[in-house]
């Protein structure tokens, strides 16, 4: 095991250098060296050592002590290199008890620590197509391939003879996790190989062929092979594979399978590939509350058993969930026994939401008087989640009582939710049917029609309970402000009278608050108005005339309360026309809803909704009535006020005299003609621009001075011989060349 070297390195600071061949890791490798300088290659496992030190190997290398001796210099002038080097072996009972006190290296991945196998694949697929595509994701697989086998020391060297490799066993796998990721990095690189020939040719017209078609499942089945040995191997109790871990890995196994036997269009088995992963992840999802495994069963398996299903004409009305237990029954009772051990709840029911849809979940809906039956099971299940939570819904507002307008609107969270969930469904389940070609005539798809006018009508009838919730009592017919919140709760008592005296104040508010208030309940009526018309758009809508005028009514009825509120708000303002003929137009509208509207109320507190009775629309028709009679009486006190301060204020105004040129369409005051007595007043006078002129106006006057003024001038000059010669006259001066100017 241990070999001299005949070979020499370089010297080292000592001058003397002995050279060792180790047979193991230089992991596994400790020494106490006292001043000696050293290195070592990673290739050969090679240590070079100079000096004078002492060597002690590690657990795995127990039963060999090496005692290393050289000499030590006297002085640095005189080197006489002459090491000497003993390996003393141990005897047999050492290296046996040695044997047995092997710790645990600190980088070791072994123990009792969960495997994570999903969530190892799940990290590597997300990581590695976030930036790039399947073929990138296959080439780094391979790297790590390669360092993981590194790390095992089970890489074929360079140039070195390739030897088939062993099957990995249950005792490396308890020795080392390393190994459980070799395998599932080899069976990923398989699955990545196939989806990126399958991704290269799917942009081709004429589709996969069939030598690329055979490529991507031997690659498949390639992989398939790899995670159901590792899946066997885990089974060993020798592994120490947990319950969890072997599921996860006849999960992944049963993935890699389905995939396979899907591209070789082999429905029934897919089926059963397909069935056990989802009965795993399911169990693991209600388990372990990873979302990993939901997202999984969402974006991969179910779409998957779906589209088996219909290849094998199993019908659209059966539940994956109920398809997903029938083909799982060949699996076996160890496996089942495993699931139990997580979920029991899963094998009797094939999912855990499943278990309220599945058993009462609704094979019919009715939408004004006729039976439709539905075509799809998720509509089914989701159509029945909205029964219940309005059964709730109505229990909750019965026991609550009295509940305040925000707390009110709180409660439709639920089924509002339920019901978008049953609109998705159905719009899915449409979709689907046009992907596959299927015609509008067809009786599938004039079923999900009618369907889809129900399930919208349902979350929108819901949607606007809610805003008239929000609104307040009477749907916010009645004058009433409401109190302002309070942020921290006092006792019961205090409480009470505190809301007793917020009640009274509520009607002192300022104006602007109160304007405010006002403006958001006029922003929940275009709300509700808004979807009555979506309604109105719905397939098969516009022709049933007696859904279209109860729809029209309803309309009309938010419409006359949308205008009693900015009514309301032109009165706080002072605009008393305004508010009169706004009242005008909301009593209007509610007379004209009111024969169309029907039903009446029983008392109970239900859950509010689209629906308008008549005994609102006449509540609503009677305060209109009132409203109407005091915005004239309103209108009424202003234009008599506005006549009698004009009277008081008319014999300040100007006189007729000063008013010539405006017509008095009012009539003519004779008794302010003119202003008498008169009184000083201020009259424009010479303006400034005659000043300004004087020097360019000439006068008969002037002009006769100057023509005598100037012979006697000329006289003067002559006497004194000071006759001025005229003057030359200026040449222009040259600007630029050739006289252009610059």
């Amino acid at each position: 095991m241990w070999r001299r070297s005949p070979k020499k390195s370089s010297k080292n600071l000592d001058g003397a250098v002995n050279h060792l061949e180790l047979g193991w890791s230089t992991q596994q490798l400790t020494g106490l060296m006292f001043g000696a300088s050293f290195s070592w290659g990673s290739t050969r496992n090679t240590v070079r050592y100079g000096g004078c030190y002492r060597w002690e190997l590690g657990p795995h290398t127990a039963g060999h002590k090496l005692k290393s001796t050289a000499w030590e210099p006297k002085s640095m002038s005189k080197i006489s290199p002459t090491p000497v080097s003993v390996l003393t072996p141990l005897p047999v009972t050492s290296w046996a008890r040695a044997s047995t006190q092997v710790t645990t290296p600190a980088t070791s991945t072994t123990g009792t620590a969960g495997m994570d196998i999903t969530k190892f694949v799940v990290s590597h697929r997300e990581k590695a197509l976030l930036y790039g595509d399947y073929s990138t994701y296959h080439t780094s697989l391979s790297k790590k391939i390669l360092n993981c086998r590194k790390k095992l020391n089970i890489a074929t060297k360079k140039r070195g003879t390739f030897h088939p490799r062993n099957q990995v066993t249950a005792e490396q796998v308890a020795e080392d996790h390393d190994y459980i990721h070799l395998q599932l990095l080899t069976a990923e690189r398989t699955w990545a190989d196939a989806m990126a020939v399958k991704a290269a040719h799917s942009v081709e017209t004429k589709g996969i062929g069939g030598k690329t078609r055979s490529h991507i499942v031997s690659r498949l089945e390639k992989g398939a092979r790899t995670a159901e040995q590792l899946a066997e191997v885990l089974t060993q109790s020798a592994s120490g594979a947990s319950s969890v871990d072997i599921l996860e890995a006849r999960a992944y196994a049963a993935l890699l399978r389905g995939a396979a036997l899907f591209e070789k269009q082999h429905w029934e088995p897919c089926l059963k590939s397909y069935s056990v992963a989802r009965i795993i992840y399911s169990a693991l999802s209600t388990s372990a509350k990873n979302d990993i495994f939901k997202d999984l069963l969402s974006e991969t398996i179910d779409p998957s058993i779906r589209y088996a299903a219909y290849q094998a004409q199993i019908p659209r009305t059966q539940p994956i969930a109920e398809i997903a237990l029938k083909y799982f029954q060949h699996a076996g009772p160890e496996l089942a026994a495993h699931i139990e051990k997580q979920n029991p709840a899963v094998l009797q029911h094939g999912d855990a939401d499943a278990k309220q849809g599945a058993g009462g979940a609704p094979a019919t809906l009715t939408w004004r008087g006729r039976e439709v039956k539905i075509e799809d099971a998720a509509i089914a299940i989701a159509w029945a989640a909205v029964g219940a939570e309005k059964a709730k819904l109505a229990d909750k507002l019965s026991s609550a009582g009295s509940l305040a307008p925000r707390e009110l609107a709180g409660a439709y969270d639920d089924i509002l939710v339920t019901s978008q969930d049953a609109v998705d469904a159905t719009k899915q389940a449409i979709d689907e049917l046009k992907s596959e070609g299927v015609p509008q005539s067809d009786s599938r798809m004039q079923s999900l029609q009618i369907t889809r006018t129900t399930v919208n009508y349902e979350m929108i009838s819901w949607r606007i309970g809610r805003n008239r919730a929000l609104i307040g009592q009477d749907d916010g017919a009645r004058l009433d402000f409401g109190a302002p919140s309070k942020k921290k709760k006092k006792q019961e008592q205090e409480q009470e009278q505190a809301e007793e005296a917020l009640e009274q104040k509520g009607r002192d508010l300022t104006p602007g608050r109160q304007i405010a208030k006002l403006k958001e309940k006029v922003v929940l009526y275009d709300g509700i108005l808004q979807s009555v018309e979506s309604i109105k758009e719905l397939p098969g809508v516009a022709n049933d005339q007696e859904f279209s005028a109860q729809l029209e009514a309803t309309s009309q009825y938010f419409t006359a309360l949308k205008c009693l509120a900015i009514s309301r708000s032109h009165a706080i303002a002072g605009n008393t026309i305004n508010a009169l003929a706004l009242v005008k137009r909301a009593l209007d509208q509610c007379t004209a809803a009111l024969p169309a509207l029907s039903g009446s109320d029983d008392g109970k507190p239900a859950p509010r909704n689209i629906q308008v009775t008549n005994q609102h629309a006449g509540l609503l028709r009677d305060i209109l009535g009132g409203e109407l009679q005091r915005s004239r009486a309103l209108v009424e006190i202003h234009s008599l006020n506005k006549s009698a301060s004009a009277s008081q204020t008319g014999g300040a105004g100007k006189p007729l005299s000063s008013q010539l040129f405006n017509y008095p369409t009012g009539g003519v005051d004779l008794n302010n003609i003119v202003t008498y007595p008169p009184q000083l007043e201020p009259i424009p006078v010479k303006p400034l621009f005659l000043d300004v002129a004087w020097n360019y106006i000439e006068y008969p006057a002037k002009q006769q001075q100057q023509q005598q003024q100037r012979p006697a001038a000329a006289v003067q000059d002559k006497s004194k011989g000071t006759e001025k010669e005229p003057e030359p006259e200026a040449k222009p001066q040259k600007r630029g060349w050739f006289g252009f100017g610059r």
